[in-house]
């Protein structure tokens, strides 16, 4: 099939050769032509002396200008392609999990540009936030009905991240019926989610590895549960022998999920809710010289553009002085950062700062980041996301 070709730049290759999956604007030549082409026009990339690289998502109006689907410039992109990438995602999850409740794609490290696919036993959650991408969503669809047939899937299209691509935001029920909540399993435990109107798409599926660890530092403590949403950490940390825990969250959605997974796993009786916001909520139970053994800070991302930065970095400063103020002698923090535009050296940095502002000494236990099925493409550092400090501390 013939693709309008995009020329790159002489001298700017070296990053595709490199095995990265995008290309800049400044990195082609950005002539009439391809500043006419229809946003998400599949290309064909060729070096400056006409040599073929890569078969490209191509956006003109986009920073990121091109995308790469595949290096193999005779592919056909049809649903074929696409269930092979899907069985290839299918059979490495399958190999590291034994029941179904995972990410299934995770972007650019899956071979899908911009989208991700979440799995809840038989219902899929589906985000896509490339224009490309977006263009062949029949094709994704159909590919994943191939694959796994699933009774259900959402389209959790209304990340912020659309805008720039120029795609309107929505929530749709692309097959199936979904449920107002669905039960899913992880570490063991069964939880609730909302996959049509909670946050992302329903689940936090990157905590699994960071919640099981903290969890092991449970046993016979209370533990505070920061920025709680459904009660991923602090349920948990239930179900490994703590003595009870405090769930705080601004949203009532979120709390409610909480609430009948607590009521699902037999543990509402040593369970309490607050529904606040957490720098308010840590000061009134400063004043209350309230103390827990342990003490989980999960934020959402404080940095979300680079001019976020210096505020940000501040914010993680004081929410680990005001979470550490609340941790019992001898007792444990653990505080996570989703922010990728934080580096993990800054954030270690400003946490640590946090805690000696609250008079107190530390010891680093653990780092952790996203689970195995959110792997990183070794040429986007960005991808990986997630920081999760654990300390005990003095």
């Amino acid at each position: 099939m013939a693709h309008p070709v995009i020329r790159i730049l002489p001298g700017h290759d070296k990053r595709l050769r490199g095995g990265g999956p995008w290309l800049f604007s400044n990195e082609v030549q950005m002539d009439k032509a391809a500043k006419s082409l229809e946003p998400g026009t599949l290309v064909r990339l060729v070096s400056h002396d006409g040599k073929a690289m890569a078969l490209a998502q191509f956006n003109p109006h986009s920073l990121i200008c091109a995308r790469v689907l595949t290096r193999n410039t005779e592919a056909e992109i049809d649903t074929a392609f696409f269930a092979r990438r899907f069985e290839r995602a299918l059979a490495l999850r399958s190999r590291l999990f034994a029941r179904p409740f995972y990410r299934l794609v995770h972007a650019e490290a899956d071979g899908f540009p911009g989208v991700v696919v979440d799995r809840f036993g038989d219902i899929l959650v589906v985000q896509i936030n490339t224009i490309g991408m977006q263009r062949l969503e029949a094709l994704l669809l159909e590919a994943l009905d191939r694959v796994l047939a699933p009774a259900a899937i959402v389209l959790r299209n209304d990340s912020a991240i659309r805008a720039l691509e120029g795609l309107p935001e929505e929530v749709r029920v692309a097959k199936g019926v979904v449920p107002a909540t669905i039960e899913l399993e992880e570490n063991g435990v069964c939880f609730f989610a909302d996959v049509l109107k909670g946050q992302k798409t329903g689940w936090f599926y990157d905590q699994r590895n960071n919640r099981a660890f903290a969890a092991s530092l449970a046993a016979d403590q209370r533990v505070l549960d920061l920025y709680s949403y459904a009660g991923g950490f602090g349920l948990l940390a239930l179900a490994r022998g703590a003595r009870e825990a405090l769930l705080i969250d601004r949203a009532d959605h979120a709390l409610a999920l909480a609430r009948a997974s607590a009521e699902r796993q037999g543990v509402a009786d040593r369970c309490s809710f607050r529904k606040k916001e957490v720098f308010e909520a840590c000061e009134e139970l400063i004043a209350e010289k309230a103390r827990f053994g342990l003490v989980v800070a999960d934020p959402p991302a404080f940095v979300k553009s680079k001019k976020d930065l210096p505020v940000g970095l501040r914010g993680y400063r004081k929410l680990a002085r005001l979470a550490a103020s609340l941790v019992s002698e001898a007792g444990f923090l653990c505080i996570a950062s989703c922010s990728h535009l934080v580096a993990e050296e800054d954030f270690a940095r400003e946490v640590f700062a946090g805690i000696r502002a609250a008079g107190r000494g530390a010891r680093l236990l653990y780092r952790g980041f996203a689970g195995p099925d959110h792997p990183v493409h070794p040429a986007l550092p960005e991808g990986a996301y997630l920081k999760f400090h654990a300390y005990a501390l003095d």
